[in-house]
């Protein structure tokens, strides 16, 4: 493989698994808001999610730097040995080179998301894509419900009344099983990221 080769496949790997992480960022920021500001009935205020957001983020960077010293331990065992590997994380020698990038990627990764962890601006762009991800999944689920049941309240005589009702169930039932299909999410996400190194 070419220099250029490596170094923009180690561009990808860095690059991913900042992607992933905003994603694990998001998903755990998105099942707070659902929880706070929809299910308890909490106004929306972005600032009252910064320290969910930074923790989040600076958990992730701090599994970004064990991966770096995860690997690093994994080179150090497998220098000097040439024998025949037994499997895929049976490392030799030659691989010592391939350990020693990895391990500066897991460290740019970790790095990279420290700087967002204490960059506000950014925090409160996630923080924001997170709240219209949580409206939306609001949203398809009333949409959802509303084809089950179709109440309008020209046509039905007791809507007002039921009204409360209504509302409470969506509190009760539909953010309940929302908010368990986000925790579901979220742990595949969080699977998908250790997969890839995260």
């Amino acid at each position: 493989m070419s220099r250029q080769a490596r170094n923009q496949a180690s561009e990808a790997f860095v690059f991913e698994g900042i992607h992933i992480a905003e994603a694990a960022v998001r998903m755990a920021l998105k099942n707070k808001i659902l929880v706070e500001s929809i299910g308890e009935g909490r106004d929306f205020d972005p600032s009252s999610f910064l320290d969910e957001a930074r923790e989040v983020m600076l958990a992730l960077a701090k599994e970004a730097t064990d991966g770096a010293a995860r690997v690093a331990e994994q080179r150090k065992s497998a220098w000097g040995l040439h024998t025949k590997s037994r499997g895929t994380h049976d490392y030799r020698d030659r691989d010592t080179g391939n350990l020693r990038r990895r391990g500066r990627e897991y460290k740019k990764v970790a790095k990279e998301l420290e700087r967002r962890a204490g960059d506000e601006g950014e925090l409160l762009r996630l923080i924001e894509q997170s709240r219209e991800a949580a409206w939306e999944d609001v949203a398809a689920n009333i949409a959802s419900t509303l084809k089950l049941v179709v109440q309008r309240p020209d046509l039905d005589e007791d809507y007002e009344q039921m009204r409360d009702a209504r509302m409470q169930a969506l509190r009760q039932v539909d953010l309940s099983d929302l908010a368990a299909q986000q925790k579901k999410r979220a742990k595949a996400v969080r699977k998908a990221a250790r997969k890839a190194g995260v």
